[in-house]
């Protein structure tokens, strides 16, 4: 298997495992054929032509295509964050006679990072999934949307990109279809085990190996608000959708009856928002929750003989 047909099986997996109903991902690559062909000729070398069979913004091939088609992907490094300190550390190990086919971030860079906020409009189907109308989480999600576009607009996005292009070093990235892992597996994992305790979730989510190694670095699953005695009511995930949305939704999930919220990472108005609503609120950990999306993307490739070594906050564990 080559790296581009690693990178694409990578996009495959996490749209059959998206949130939404099938229909609506074949919606979203409709509407990017619809508008790539309405441009007139002269703007169409500007257009994402990705979009036309990824409907993941936060998902690209920042560098390296025609190179990716032509090289066999039997090693990568997978990291979290990538910098220019990683894509030096992969320079570093190739030099010391170790084979790395490319670098894989996880977190937007290059060509995904600006226009990341794009995927968020997956979460109106999220948060009407538990009982929001879908008028009102659409209205939410596109303030939400609009102030994390403005947020990125000034960040350095090709920065880790350019050392990778200056080095000769593939690289990409995936986030969405990993964090689609993720929520699928956790949501699976609640409903399966039927916590009745907020301490049930917490004893639940360290049964799995990201969980406990983070454990050993200070980072252990938290309660955030409510206590372990609390009771959790209907549970719900938030592990997919690129970043936090808006914390005005915390109220709307209280009407919808959601008792308790599990995510990677919350801002602070969210929790404020969440107690004023008594919705409780456990934040299981950024880095052990990524690890554990990312891990089933690696499981798949794993399967095709491609071998992959964590770096850079990833902790890899197979489930194979």
């Amino acid at each position: 298997m080559k790296v581009y047909d690693a990178y694409k099986l990578a996009i495959e997996t996490g749209i059959k495992n998206d949130p939404r109903p099938k229909e609506e991902v074949n919606i979203v690559l409709k509407n990017a054929k619809e508008e790539y062909d309405k441009l007139p000729k002269n703007k169409k070398e500007y257009f994402d032509k990705e979009k036309l069979w990824n409907p993941y913004s936060d998902s690209r091939l920042s560098w390296g295509e025609e190179l990716a088609k032509e090289t066999e992907a039997e090693r990568f490094i997978w990291g979290i964050d990538i910098g220019t300190g990683e894509i030096m550390l992969a320079d570093r190990l190739k030099e010391k006679g170790q084979k790395i086919s490319a670098v894989v971030a996880h977190h937007p860079t290059g060509m995904s990072r600006t226009p990341f906020p794009e995927v968020m409009w997956m979460q109106t189907d999220m948060f009407h999934d538990v009982g929001i109308p879908i008028n009102i989480t659409e209205g939410l999600i596109k303030t939400r949307m609009d102030e994390v576009s403005r947020n990125v607009m000034g960040s350095n996005y090709n920065q880790p990109v350019d050392a990778a292009r200056l080095l000769d070093i593939l690289m990409f990235n995936i986030h969405s279809p990993a964090d689609n892992m993720v929520q699928l597996y956790l949501e699976d994992l609640i409903e399966k085990a039927e916590p009745k305790y907020l301490e049930d979730i917490i004893d639940l989510l360290m049964t799995e190996p990201e969980f406990k190694l983070a454990s050993k670095y200070n980072d252990p699953p938290k309660i955030m608000v409510g206590n372990k005695k609390s009771r959790c009511g209907k549970v719900i995930a938030k592990m997919t959708g690129g970043t936090s949305g808006p914390k005005e939704m915390y109220e709307k999930l209280a009407q919808a009856g959601v008792g308790t919220v599990v995510g990677m990472h919350f801002p602070e108005n969210h929790l404020e928002e969440a107690k004023k609503q008594n919705i409780n609120m456990i934040i299981s950990g950024h880095m052990a929750s990524d690890s554990l999306g990312i891990n089933r993307i690696c499981d798949v490739w794993e399967k095709k003989g491609i071998e992959v070594i964590g770096c850079g906050g990833f902790m890899r564990f197979s489930r194979n």
